[in-house]
C-alpha cells in the first residue's frame, strides 16, 4: 500500500474505507500544549483572542508529535458570547498559568429571553476563528485535516442559563426547554454552515452536557436526540463529517448517540468501547478512549501504550483523546501517544 498522509488517511476513515496502512491519531477537540507554546513564546492567554496566535498553536502539534490534525478554538464559549455572555479570558494570570476562558455573566434568565443576533459571521469571536481556520488551511491544510467544533444545543444552553435552573427545568418544563434546544440548533446549523464554507474537513459536536449520571437515557432520548438528529440531518447536508462527542459515561445511550445519525461518535475513558463495539455493530465509526489526564499527563509510558493497545483492541476506528488534551502535557508522552498507535494501529 502507497504512503498516505493523515489527511488522506482521515478522510478514508470517515468514509469507512479499509484501504488505509493505520488508523489515526487525531481528535476534534483542544489538543495545544504548553510545548507548542514555547516555541512562539505564547502566553495561554494569548491563544483565545488573536487569529494568528491561535492558529500557530493549533498547528504545532501536528509539526512537534505528528499528532494529525489542527483544531480551533480552545475554550467552549464562541457560541455564548454571540448570544450574550460575558467571557473572562484571565488576561491578568501569570503566562504560564493555563486558565481556560469561562462564561462571567450568563446570557440569559429564562429560556424566552434568547436573542439570535444576525450577522453572525461577523459577530465577537467568530471572524477570529475563521481567520485561524483560514491560516492553518494555508500553513498545514495540504497535509492533515483542519478542523473546528461547535457545543451541542443542550450543553450550550447550560452556557447560557444557570445550570441547575436548566436542569430543573428539563424535568419540571420540558416543553420550555424544547423551544430553547430548538432556537439553539437553528443557531449552530447556521454557525456550522459558516465553518463549513471557510474549508474545514470535520465538524466535532460537543454535547458533553448531557451527563448520563443526571439525565436518564429516556430523558437524553425524549429531550436531547431530537435536536442532535435535526442538527445532524441538516448539517450531513453540507457533504462534511460529523462527530457526535459526549463525555462521561456514555455506555447507557450510545445506541442513542448512533442514532443520531452523525458520522463518527467519540467517547472518553468512562466508556467500555468493547461493548459500545458489541452493540453498534461494525458498521458504527467510534473514536476514543485515551484519558486525557490521566494518561497522558499522568501516565508513563508504558499507560499510554497500554490504554492505546486496549482502545485499538476494544474497536475503535481510530484513537482519540477523551476530551481535550491538558496542555501541560510533556512532549515525551505526546510522542509516545502518537508512536503507540502508529504502531499498534496497522492495518
Amino acid at each position: 500500500m502507497s504512503a498516505m498522509n493523515s489527511k488522506e488517511r482521515i478522510s478514508k476513515i470517515f468514509s469507512k474505507n479499509d484501504d488505509i496502512d493505520r488508523i489515526a491519531c487525531f481528535s476534534g477537540m483542544g489538543n495545544v500544549t504548553m510545548e507548542g507554546l514555547k516555541k512562539y513564546g505564547y502566553a495561554f492567554y494569548e491563544i483565545h483572542l488573536d487569529a494568528e496566535k491561535m492558529a500557530n498553536a493549533a498547528c504545532t502539534s501536528y509539526e512537534l508529535y505528528n499528532f494529525e490534525c489542527a483544531v480551533v478554538p480552545f475554550d467552549l464559549g464562541i457560541e455564548a458570547e454571540v448570544l450574550g455572555a460575558e467571557m473572562n479570558f484571565y488576561t491578568h494570570k501569570e503566562r504560564e498559568s493555563i486558565i481556560y476562558p469561562t462564561v462571567k455573566k450568563k446570557a440569559i434568565q429564562e429560556p424566552e429571553d434568547l436573542k439570535i443576533p444576525e450577522n453572525v459571521a461577523e459577530r465577537n469571536r467568530v471572524p477570529l476563528v475563521l481567520k485561524a481556520l483560514e491560516i492553518m488551511q494555508e500553513r498545514v491544510g495540504d497535509f492533515v485535516p483542519v478542523a473546528t467544533y461547535i457545543l451541542g444545543p443542550y450543553t450550550l444552553a447550560g452556557q447560557l442559563m444557570d445550570l441547575e435552573k436548566l436542569l430543573k427545568m428539563s424535568f419540571k418544563n420540558p416543553d420550555r426547554i424544547n423551544d430553547l434546544l430548538s432556537n439553539l440548533t437553528n443557531f449552530l446549523i447556521e454557525l456550522g454552515t459558516i465553518y463549513r464554507d471557510v474549508g474545514i474537513d470535520y465538524l466535532t459536536v460537543r454535547e458533553m452536557g448531557a451527563p448520563t449520571d443526571v439525565l436518564s437515557p429516556r430523558m437524553f432520548k425524549n429531550l436531547i436526540q431530537p435536536h442532535l438528529k435535526r442538527l445532524f440531518s441538516k448539517l450531513k447536508k453540507l457533504k462534511l463529517p460529523i462527530v457526535l462527542h459526549i463525555c462521561g459515561n456514555t455506555n447507557p445511550i450510545v445506541e442513542l448517540m448512533w442514532e443520531s445519525s452523525p458520522t463518527a461518535i467519540s467517547v472518553d475513558q468512562k466508556n467500555e468501547v468493547d461493548k459500545t463495539r458489541e452493540k453498534l455493530g461494525d458498521d458504527a465509526i467510534i473514536f476514543g478512549n485515551i484519558d486525557p489526564y490521566g494518561v497522558l499527563v499522568k501516565g508513563g509510558i508504558d499507560d499510554i501504550r497500554n490504554a492505546v493497545k486496549k482502545a485499538i483492541e476494544g474497536g475503535v476506528d481510530s484513537v482519540w483523546p477523551g476530551c481535550d488534551i491538558w496542555p501541560a502535557v510533556s512532549k515525551e508522552n505526546m510522542l509516545a501517544f502518537v508512536k503507540a498507535v502508529e504502531e499498534f494501529g496497522k492495518r
